[in-house]
């Protein structure tokens, strides 16, 4: 597609803003400069409860499953399977 000089400018400028205005996405409760202080603020005045991190999430996923379901005995954990462990290995087809 080939544009005329002007219209190029034209369309070029419809993403362009006028001096003293700002970008909208730069703003709010969300933008990276303050991003967890107004998260912080925005739980305090909601009351809502802090996030769970991933440290307390294992926590009280091991305190679920220390307990057998069937006789009520305490289970040892042997080892942890992660979404790497249990990845299958890339197929390979070799057509030479």
């Amino acid at each position: 597609m080939t544009l005329a000089a002007d219209e190029f400018i034209r369309r070029f400028l419809l993403h362009t803003l006028p001096d003293g205005f700002h970008r909208i996405r730069h703003y709010g409760f969300l933008a990276n400069g303050h991003r967890a202080a107004k998260l912080i603020l925005c739980r305090t005045l909601l009351k809502a409860k802090p996030p769970v991190t991933a440290d307390a999430d294992q926590a009280m996923a091991a305190a679920a499953f220390d307990r057998c379901p069937d006789c009520g005995g305490t289970m040892i954990t042997v080892g942890l399977a992660t979404a790497t462990t249990l990845r299958r290995p890339a197929f390979r087809c070799d057509s030479s």
